[in-house]
């Protein structure tokens, strides 16, 4: 894994690294693609006919100033899993569920790979959440695809020094 930089935590090409090198994600084909929102994810998967799995990290997060004596900036990541599965069979359903389970594999073995990076990330000045929540989309919301999500919460110390020379004067 390469050095972090103090203060900050590249979520995209982490995810975008984690892709490339698992074995199950390289396996079954997974595609990374960085999106914009839920919106965003959905229009990828939607969209690309190259590929039927994905991994894709969207660029937008939501987050927090705080302004305690240790100043930081708390921000959320959102990790998009999803698998494109047959409809048209009696088997649909299964299919489906198959498809999650391989997701649930595949967010066990991100989180243990970051599990063994988080000191790492740590000595950057960078906490994450010990708690990575994981969700499954509804059946619906894509026809033929099984999708999920995960949501990581990275804290980094800011550095909020006023300085005046960044203001101008009356």
């Amino acid at each position: 894994m390469k050095e972090i930089p103090t203060g900050r935590w590249d979520a995209t090409a982490y995810f975008r690294d984690l892709t490339a090198a698992n074995k199950l994600t390289r396996e079954l084909g997974f595609r990374f693609c960085e999106v914009s929102s839920l919106q965003g994810f959905e229009d990828a998967v939607r969209d690309i006919t190259n590929a039927s799995n994905f991994v894709c990290v969207s660029d937008t997060s939501d987050g927090v100033m705080s302004l305690h004596s240790t100043p930081h900036i708390t921000q959320v990541k959102t990790v998009f899993l999803a698998m494109r599965h047959d409809i048209q069979s009696a088997d649909r359903m299964a299919n489906r569920a198959k498809c999650l389970d391989i997701e649930r594999e595949i967010f066990r073995q991100f989180m243990s790979a970051l599990a063994k990076e988080r000191s790492m990330i740590e000595q950057g000045r960078i906490m994450i959440d010990p708690d990575i929540r994981f969700s499954e989309i509804d059946r619906y919301f894509i026809s033929g695809c099984a999708c999920a999500y995960f949501q990581i919460s990275v804290t980094a110390w800011s550095d909020l020094i006023y300085r005046p020379e960044e203001w101008q004067t009356p």
